[in-house]
């Protein structure tokens, strides 16, 4: 039996399983029954219950949790959990370069909670069906976007779902690492995808910091307010004394919350060209929007269309020097 190991738990996030399973508590417990949602469409569309039935789908972020555990909160929080049987983890390549996509040799995940167990049979299934390379287990142990997300899918499990209450075993993690994908290849993706979309059984996550700005991350553009030209700051003189770099960065973020509680993919991709804006899980964005597209039901009413929650950053940028990254969360009902 192949178990990978929780790589980056005592540095991401606590080994202790007790200290965690506080930690995660404390941070769901500070999300409210009810909230409006952020986008600037859902906005206007009235509050929501958290969690909502029948959603089976969520954005969350990835960072260490001391940055965005208390926004992931927000939207595993949101999440129907009772009926699943089977949960699909997107996430990007950080490290392990790839135009496809990848999934995992392993049979177990581990978190300082419990192991979660691989869906062997799906996972050999889409392998073949989608072409998809195998992880090496180095190459999976060092990505992050996907184990970031396990300690919070064991944790409301284990909260919500009477079938894993009983045995752990019995619900099942499909883990899929979307690489530098083209638009083409998110479609095709996202067809193969979409079939599994209607089954209740069936949780996704998707795994996406937002913005990175800031020099260490090659993006410092930045938006006047009224208009004017826009691109990467070269000189703290063309920051607007009413209008700081944090708010630019909050209207580029808004921009890709918006395009993606549109439903259009072909609309998130057109914004992420134009703004360049860093959103390192554009690909696993794009293969579900993709999937929802083409799934027979789905786009009408609403329907596996994500409304945002929560918007975080690490940091309000005022200066050059300074950098930030932002976490928002979002959910679908399906």
């Amino acid at each position: 039996m192949v178990i990978r190991e929780a790589s980056h738990a005592g540095s991401w996030y606590e080994s202790s399983g007790a200290r965690l399973s506080q930690q995660l508590d404390g941070w769901l417990a500070q999300v409210p029954d009810t909230t409006t949602p952020i986008g600037t469409a859902s906005s206007q569309q009235g509050d929501v219950s958290i969690p909502t039935p029948s959603a089976r789908a969520i954005i969350a972020p990835h960072a260490g949790y001391a940055y965005s555990g208390p926004a992931a909160a927000w939207a595993y929080k949101s999440v129907d959990w009772a009926a699943a049987k089977r949960v699909f983890l997107l996430g990007p390549s950080h490290h392990h370069y790839l135009e496809g996509a990848a999934t995992t040799a392993c049979d177990k995940y581990e978190t300082p909670l419990g192991d979660l167990t691989i869906d062997k049979d799906l996972v050999s299934q889409i392998k073949q069906q989608w072409n998809l390379e195998i992880m090496s287990l180095d190459v999976d142990e060092a990505e992050h976007s996907l184990e970031m997300h396990l300690p919070y899918i064991y944790k409301m499990l284990a909260l919500k779902n009477p079938s894993f209450q009983s045995d752990s075993t019995s619900i099942k993690l499909t883990p899929i690492m979307i690489g530098n994908t083209s638009p083409q290849t998110e479609q095709t993706y996202g067809t193969l995808l979409a079939p599994y979309l209607s089954d209740p059984a069936n949780i996704f996550v998707i795994s996406s910091d937002f913005c990175h700005w800031g020099s260490r991350f090659r993006y410092t553009w930045y938006q006047p307010p009224d208009g004017g030209a826009a691109g990467n700051l070269r000189s703290a003189s063309a920051v607007s004394k009413d209008w700081k770099i944090h708010e630019s960065i909050a209207a580029v973020d808004q921009e890709s919350m918006d395009a993606v509680e549109s439903g259009s993919h072909q609309r998130f991709l057109e914004q992420l060209q134009r703004t360049k804006n860093t959103v390192c899980g554009r690909h696993p964005i794009g293969v579900f929007m993709a999937a929802v597209e083409r799934a027979e039901g789905f786009g009408a009413e609403d329907k596996g269309r994500m409304k945002f929650v929560r918007y975080e950053r690490s940091e309000l940028v005022t200066s050059l020097r300074d950098s930030s990254v932002s976490y928002c969360s979002a959910f679908a009902v399906m």
